[in-house]
């Protein structure tokens, strides 16, 4: 019994050693981008992705390798664990049945309508359910949990940077031009918040767009964005039950039998034990922040496993996908806000 623990504890070691250059790699570019985004402003999740796409030479081969693998995966799958901890029931309840029903609208309307237009563009239907899913419900972190329990073929990882890149730019023009369509179709304060929240993909653009208008709307978007961010879940419920039925073609190289990942079992855990209010605040505070440095370092670890040149071999027509998709969002939140009485 000791020789197994033995052999057992120095393969740990070894592969805690083998792990550590590519993580303390992801993790000083990590820090970087944070550097770069606190004081130059700007997006951390898009300059950790391009940051790493900087340095794609280093996954390819060599003694960071391994660990830049484990932050792409591992590391990004522990960290949409812990984003429950940003949510709670109490929270989503206290919006009202208005925002409630355009959340319920507008995110499955949203991927329904890319794998519709994917197809009209002759995409395939996991990168018009990754796109649809980024759009409609939380940018970034959307493509990050729904590629997840996607098939990992051979162009899954382009899939997604890519989504991530146009995803976060088409983020931050809707901060800069939805304010401006809101106070053309002088909007109340409810109606505009719901409107901000239910729209624009990023939660930092969300949270910018709002507050740039005034402190109420603000607070409006932000429990909106909340609301479209829960519905992650169901989201990702939903797309591996359906992902488990087309099956895994042959060029997949997912291993998994399961059609609910552990971390969504996790994020779910963890939003039930925030709502119950079984996290201490302090303690809230540190995972949500511990979540934020391991998406940090996932979009490191993804963008070093891509390049500029296989995304630029993509083509218009993902980039078309995505516009239509975020077009057909405010579209359809703007005709049910002034459809409905607020």
């Amino acid at each position: 019994m000791k020789i197994i623990t033995a052999g057992r504890s120095a393969q740990f070691i070894d592969r805690v050693k083998t792990l550590v250059p590519g993580f303390l790699l992801c993790l000083v570019i990590g820090m970087a981008s944070t550097f770069v985004s606190d004081h130059y402003g700007g997006p951390v999740i898009l300059y950790a992705l391009l940051m790493g796409m900087a340095l794609n030479y280093l996954s390819t081969e060599g003694s960071c390798a391994a660990g830049i693998q484990f932050c792409a995966k591992t590391v990004l799958r522990f960290g949409i664990a812990l984003l429950g901890a940003r949510i709670t029931v109490e929270q989503l309840l206290g919006l009202g049945p208005m925002p409630i029903l355009i959340v319920l609208v507008g995110v499955p309307s949203t991927i329904l309508f890319g794998v519709f237009l994917g197809t009209r563009l002759g995409l395939s239907k996991e990168k018009s359910v990754l796109t649809g899913a980024s759009v409609g419900i939380c940018g970034a972190s959307a493509a990050l949990a729904v590629s997840a329990v996607l098939p990992q073929n051979k162009d899954a990882e382009r899939n997604l940077i890519f989504t991530v890149v146009c995803v976060t730019a088409l983020s931050t023009v809707a901060m800069i031009a939805y304010p401006l369509i809101v106070s053309s179709l002088d909007l109340s304060p409810e109606a505009a918040g719901v409107f901000l929240g239910a729209t624009i993909h990023d939660v930092a653009q969300v949270v910018g767009a709002g507050y740039m208008m005034s402190d109420e709307i603000g607070d409006i978007a932000t429990f909106t964005k909340l609301l479209r961010v829960s519905v992650l879940v169901p989201v990702v419920i939903v797309i591996s039950l359906v992902v488990a039925k087309w099956g895994v073609d042959q060029t997949s190289t997912s291993t998994s039998k399961s059609p609910l990942p552990l971390f969504l079992l996790g994020f779910i855990f963890v939003v039930a034990l925030n709502s119950a209010g079984a996290i201490p605040t302090m303690f809230a505070s540190t995972m949500v922040e511990t979540s934020r440095w391991c998406l940090v370092l996932a979009m490191v670890g993804l963008g070093m496993k891509s390049s500029f040149k296989e995304l630029a071999e993509m083509g218009w027509r993902p980039m078309a996908l995505m516009v239509g998709e975020t077009v057909f969002l405010a579209v359809l939140v703007i005709a049910i806000i002034l459809t409905v009485e607020f």
